[in-house]
């Protein structure tokens, strides 16, 4: 790809910011890349076609703010990444409007449920609610699909302007397989045009529309539109995946669309009565950290691709749209410095002006920036670097664990070694009696039924010396979730020999603490708009 166009052929206005719209397309190519998030610099060097030079500036920058990681030649997308994607979906709403109504109704059918926004000739899931089962729904939050293979692609494609449809035919025929798709298997055998036409007929006749085995043999799926009580037109879809070893595409019609539609109706009450945004804070500073890290790292610091980034974390629940000088005063960033980074997102795709062209908001696309492989992050994939590092800072063992159901045990979910010849081995996986380690009684110290007088919830971190293991010494601090609520909790184990219990507490609990404030600063962003696995 060359370094100053995005994914679509037009080529970049001149006053669009070249370094931008590269980390831009270093970061889609990271979204796309088959292991999970993560290529290697020479990989980046070859998707992109960009210099290995600007690679390795590009790169730098983004680890700068904590979009990846830095990890010898390899490059992983990082959980702070995502606060691009939670910024569309904060001022979208309806994640946080409708969640609920499909997870219920996933729960009620025991089948996965969706919600699905449109985004060009595509569509993009905005909340998946799953289940688990042998077969399983793979797609991800962000996920890009072509509109023809799906349900809620003809709901969508009612509205098409004509300008629409054309852009549809053109990619149909640019890429018969949809290898522009990377969320789909690539289509087998080619279906006439009038296929979709003919189902979005339907679609605007029935008010539902089916997809029986589109996407792959077994796979279907009925959708309902929800629409917005202001414009009458679709806010989203509301999607119902089942099997054919479950459902035929007949009981999905009589037996589930019913209840899809009651549930929908619920949606769209909900739309209907829902109080108007209260504008969150915008983020604060940011013109200042970008300058003070390009001081700092000069210049393998792109300045200008951190603001441009940043511009994006402008928008928000009670923030959108917004006007130039509306992301210009909640950056820092100078009106013409603003107005670059939009022009740059325009021809991105991740910006659109309003129809009167006095605002901004937010694409769909933005979800494509990291969101589809970080969407299924687990907390011990959030921890288990922040581990790494505070075993090399410390020099001793450090491990994430989580209270079991019963409260009695404890199961290692997360750890990282380090290179002594005596310390404390113990795999990811083993549980142990709460009450007898630091971890669980750190735990244990946050449930509700415990003595709110406990020293260990007072001082926040619990010290078992000894007591497991002769000669074991283990500090522990909870980790929190968005809530306040401890899910989790982080150690250091060592042997009794090298420190007293005094100095484990002066010397290791700085370090345990900014660690599990790292850990709690990544899992905040990655469960905004979804819940994160413990295990």
């Amino acid at each position: 790809m060359p370094a100053t166009t995005t994914n679509d052929d037009a080529a970049a206005p001149g006053e669009a910011v070249a370094p931008l719209l590269r980390g831009i397309a270093v970061l889609r190519q990271l979204t796309e890349a088959d292991d999970g998030g993560t290529l290697s610099l020479s990989g980046l060097e070859k998707a992109t076609g960009l210099a290995r030079s600007t690679v390795d500036r590009v790169t730098a920058t983004l680890a700068r703010m904590d979009y990846v990681r830095l990890d010898g030649r390899d490059v992983t997308l990082a959980p702070r990444l995502m606060e691009l994607g939670n910024a569309y979906l904060a001022a979208l709403r309806l994640p946080a409007l409708l969640s609920a109504r499909a997870d219920a109704l996933a729960d009620e059918l025991d089948e996965s449920v969706s919600l699905a926004v449109g985004d060009r000739d595509g569509i993009r899931f905005i909340h998946q609610a799953t289940r688990r089962r042998a077969m399983s729904l793979s797609f991800r939050i962000g996920d890009l699909l072509p509109a023809e293979r799906t349900a809620p692609g003809p709901l969508f494609a009612t509205e098409w302007t004509q300008a629409d449809w054309r852009r549809w035919h053109d990619r149909r025929a640019a890429d018969p397989q949809d290898r522009t798709f990377p969320a789909v298997p690539p289509r087998e055998h080619a279906t006439p045009d009038s296929d979709f036409e003919h189902r979005t007929a339907r679609a605007a006749s029935d008010g539902w529309a089916l997809d029986d085995q589109l996407i792959e043999p077994g796979l279907i799926a009925i959708s309902a539109p929800v629409r917005d009580p202001r414009t009458g037109r679709t806010a989203c879809v509301a999607n119902v995946v089942s099997h054919t070893s479950r459902h035929t595409a007949e009981d999905l019609r009589t037996t589930l669309l019913p209840r899809l539609r009651t549930a929908v109706r619920s949606m769209e009450d909900d739309l209907r009565t829902a109080p108007p945004p209260e504008p969150g804070a915008p983020p604060a500073g940011l013109a200042t950290w970008t300058g003070a890290s390009k001081q700092e790292l000069g210049r393998e610091f792109i300045e200008s691709l951190a603001r441009g980034l940043t511009v994006l974390t402008a928008f928000g629940e009670g923030r959108s749209p917004l006007t130039l000088t509306e992301v210009a005063k909640a950056t820092g960033l100078a009106r013409a410095t603003a107005r670059r980074a939009l022009i740059t997102h325009e021809h991105a795709g991740l910006v659109t002006p309003t129809p009167d062209r006095g605002a901004f908001t937010l694409t769909p696309r933005v979800l494509s920036l990291g969101f589809p492989p970080l969407s299924r992050t687990s907390l011990p994939q959030i921890a288990q670097p922040h581990l790494t590092a505070l075993a090399d800072r410390v020099h001793e063992s450090a491990s994430l664990a989580v209270l079991s159901d019963s409260g009695e045990e404890i199961q290692y979910t997360a750890r990282a070694s380090t290179s002594r010849v005596m310390s404390a081995h113990i795999t990811v996986g083993t549980r142990l009696p709460a009450h007898a380690t630091s971890l669980g009684r750190v735990l244990l110290a946050d449930l509700p039924t415990a003595d709110p007088r406990s020293e260990i919830r007072s001082q926040g971190y619990a010290l078992v010396d000894e007591e497991l293991e002769p000669g074991l010494r283990s500090l522990a601090v909870p980790v929190r979730d968005r809530t306040g609520r401890a899910v989790a909790a982080v150690n250091v184990a060592m042997h009794a020999a090298r420190r007293t219990a005094a100095s484990c507490v002066t010397e290791i609990l700085p370090a345990l603490e900014d660690t599990a404030a790292h850990i709690e600063g990544d899992l905040r962003v990655a469960g905004r708009f979804r819940t994160v696995p413990l295990t």
